[in-house]
């Protein structure tokens, strides 16, 4: 039987309201009940997570999902950012695009993301993909 998580959250960064419906939904169907927040761009991305900074005194521990091409802040951009401000440079990033350009796979590797994936068949991808990261937050030892 499956066990629940609970204490890692997730971030959902994307600004295609059908890509995040899709993601919460598999969510649910997975059974993964750790809290999730959204934000439609990185600039919303970045001011929410220096909001948690301020607010615990250290940034909790967040799994953010990226898209890249979005408005205002795109992918890279915030992946720039948040490598570039101490507080939160560990955070754990996986990249949730459309985008099979090779350009892009390897500036987001550059920035040590965590992984990337193409949103092929997204309630697909995004079910395989979310098991995954289920997996992943139950095994792996984040920092605290």
């Amino acid at each position: 039987m499956r066990q629940e998580t609970s204490e890692v959250k997730f971030l959902i960064v994307d600004d295609d309201t059908v890509s995040v419906m899709a993601m919460q939904r598999a969510m649910r169907k997975l059974k993964i009940v750790n809290e999730t927040k959204v934000c439609n761009d990185g600039q919303h991305a970045l001011e929410f997570l220096r909001a948690e900074v301020c607010t615990y005194g250290r940034l909790p521990p967040y799994i953010i999902t990226l898209d890249l091409n979005m408005p205002r802040m795109g992918g890279l951009e915030f992946l720039e950012a948040v490598r570039a401000d101490p507080a939160l440079a560990r955070v754990i990033v996986f990249v949730f695009t459309t985008s099979d350009m090779p350009n892009d796979v390897q500036s987001a590797y550059s920035k040590n993301v965590a992984g990337y994936i193409v949103k092929e068949n997204p309630s697909e991808t995004f079910a395989k993909a979310l098991d995954m990261l289920d997996s992943y937050v139950r095994i792996v030892e984040l920092p605290a």
